[in-house]
């Protein structure tokens, strides 16, 4: 492993992987003979007895006030103020609350103040940073001092290696108030954001980095056309927590990055840490998970097609669970609504996870229609149609499905408006694949899944073949058989026959059951329909004995005119 030596402000690399540093400092006041460490209590052995207690958390240090306080402005201001006071106790102790990193960093700000080596890496180097800017250790007091020689340090780390950037934010997740305000956060998103710009061969790689990017180096153009060279920072940037990926998705943005890339990342992101929101990771509390999805639904990116419908669709369905703000809900709900347009059925399918869930999420989809429904009331659009087919094309794929409800069905099928549908046959096919996939139901039960189907809108196929279907309500099925005794005494009624009175009797029956909703037994009915199956022999016959006249006259016609 290579090294960094950072010696009175100056820094000298060896090594082929830049990944460590060791700082000494530039004028040692005191000199460590031993730094002992019994339980949690630590001594620092000179020649000069300790005269400084200092408690980080559950440790305690017995050090010198020269040492500590000629590099610490802060630790000087403590013990000056205490002396100012009229303390008198011949070993002072300090309590110090919150330090950036605990005891472990401390030990490492001790060792430097002695003038002990001290190693600094990737994984401790934002804490030790911090620590120094808490302690004030500037070089105003000494020339390399801490803050200096840890700032020079994490400038060489982003700018060369890529993977101990997310080391350095790894460390940073238990000081982040303090990397926030020195701007640690802010400088690793802003290396990342430009190195995931850039082609990865032209940055110092570590080992780790060379492992996971040495198949794009060695075949670049290879990748490029399997389209996932542009994204081979996708898994890095997925480790991170939700509040660092969300500054370093900023900071792409910044960059300029397309749009879509940043949609597929921050898609990706959610895909590995939240896999299905009735499979939501057991250690995140219901608070965290709320702020998680709500962070996601405001860095997506604004441009129409950065994310799919099909993520943006699962986004929703969180966000109602984890009951985030209704404002950042309506957002999701539009800009899905706008897409419906354009949707195919496969973008709608989202699966639930719970044993007593319908295989997929009926209910989302349905707030998503409703909602484009509202939409179309005040800017109405040609497109009303395509919406309309999709839907229907939806419910015939979830109304297999035997934990689907009449309710849910139904909800779904009437969120459009009437125009929606110039003909109903689609609707008609998903009803009846979901009676038929629901044999059970009481006929009140199935009357309710017809109720959005207009039969005058079905074609001449999907009258007839509704009017045999057994699987309808029988009212329903009476009405769809006496409208078409009614379309074939018309058709009777054309070809010239005496079959006005067939047409008048059937349309009176029509409108009487209508009107007083008659309810016919399954034998009446299968006697209308035996009905309607003789009125159609018989249109026929008179088709043929029309087209037989038709034939004759044309040929009384055409012998007249050779006699003349």
């Amino acid at each position: 492993m290579g090294s960094t030596s950072l010696d009175s402000g100056k820094a000298t690399v060896s090594g082929r992987n830049h990944n460590k540093c060791v700082i000494l400092p530039a004028k040692e006041n005191m000199v460590a003979e031993a730094l002992e460490k019994r339980n949690q209590n630590w001594t620092v052995r000179t020649r000069v007895a300790n005269d400084l207690i200092i408690q980080v958390g559950d440790s305690s240090f017995q050090l010198h006030k020269l040492a500590m306080v000629s590099k610490s402005e802060y630790l000087n201001r403590l013990v000056f103020q205490r002396r100012s006071n009229g303390a008198k106790d011949t070993l002072p102790k300090i309590q110090i609350d919150n330090f950036p990193g605990g005891s472990e960093i401390f030990e490492l700000v001790v060792k430097f103040c002695y003038g002990c080596r001290v190693d600094l890496t990737a994984s401790n180097i934002a804490p030790v940073h911090c620590a120094a800017h808490f302690l004030e250790m500037s070089d105003d007091l000494e020339q390399g001092n801490l803050i200096s020689k840890t700032e020079a340090f994490l400038s060489f780390v982003l700018f060369s290696a890529w993977k101990d950037i997310f080391r350095i934010l790894k460390s940073c997740e238990s000081i982040s108030l303090w990397a926030m305000k020195l701007q640690i956060l802010q400088r690793c998103s802003d290396a990342i954001a430009w190195k995931a710009c850039i082609d990865p061969k032209l940055f110092t790689l570590s080992e780790d980095d060379a492992i996971s990017l040495n198949v794009l180096a060695n075949d670049a153009e290879n990748l490029k056309h399997k389209g996932i060279a542009e994204n081979w920072w996708f898994e890095d940037v997925s480790c991170l927590r939700i509040d660092h990926f969300v500054e370093v998705i900023k900071s792409i943005k910044r960059r300029g990055v397309r749009s879509e890339l940043v949609g597929s990342c921050v898609a990706y992101w959610t895909a590995k840490w939240i896999s299905g929101p009735d499979n939501l990771p057991k250690h995140l509390t219901h608070h965290l998970l709320r702020v998680t999805t709500e962070s996601l639904v405001r860095i997506l990116p604004e441009e129409e097609n950065s994310v799919s419908v099909n993520f943006l669709l699962h986004l929703l369905k969180l966000g109602i669970m984890m009951r985030i703000s209704s404002e950042l809900l309506n957002e999701v709900e539009k800009r899905i609504a706008l897409k419906l347009e354009n949707c195919r059925v496969s973008d709608l399918l989202v699966k639930n996870y719970g044993n007593d869930d319908t295989v997929y999420d009926v209910g989302t989809v349905s707030r998503v229609v409703e909602a484009y429904a509202s939409s179309m009331l005040k800017n109405p659009t040609p497109k009303l149609l395509v919406v309309g087919k999709l839907v229907d094309g939806y419910l015939a794929q979830v109304s297999r499905d035997d934990k689907l409800s009449v309710e849910q069905f139904r909800s779904l099928a009437e969120a459009l408006p009437n125009d929606a549908r110039y003909c109903h046959d689609n609707l008609y096919s998903a009803i009846d694949a979901y009676l038929k996939a629901h044999p059970r139901l009481t006929e009140e039960a199935r009357t309710s899944v017809c109720a959005a189907m207009d039969y005058h809108k079905l074609s001449k196929e999907g009258l007839e073949h509704a009017a045999r279907n057994d699987r309808l309500p029988v009212n329903i099925t009476t009405r769809l058989i006496l409208l078409e005794q009614v379309k074939m005494a018309r058709s009777m009624t054309s070809v010239g026959s005496n079959y006005q009175r067939t047409k008048t009797q059937a349309i009176i029956r029509v409108n009487r059951c209508v009107e007083n909703e008659w309810m016919t037994s399954r034998n009446e009915i299968k006697m209308m329909r035996k009905e309607v199956e003789n009125m159609k022999m018989q249109l026929s016959e008179l088709q043929i004995c029309k087209m037989q006249i038709q034939r004759r006259a044309k040929g009384c016609l055409i012998s007249k005119r050779f006699r003349f």
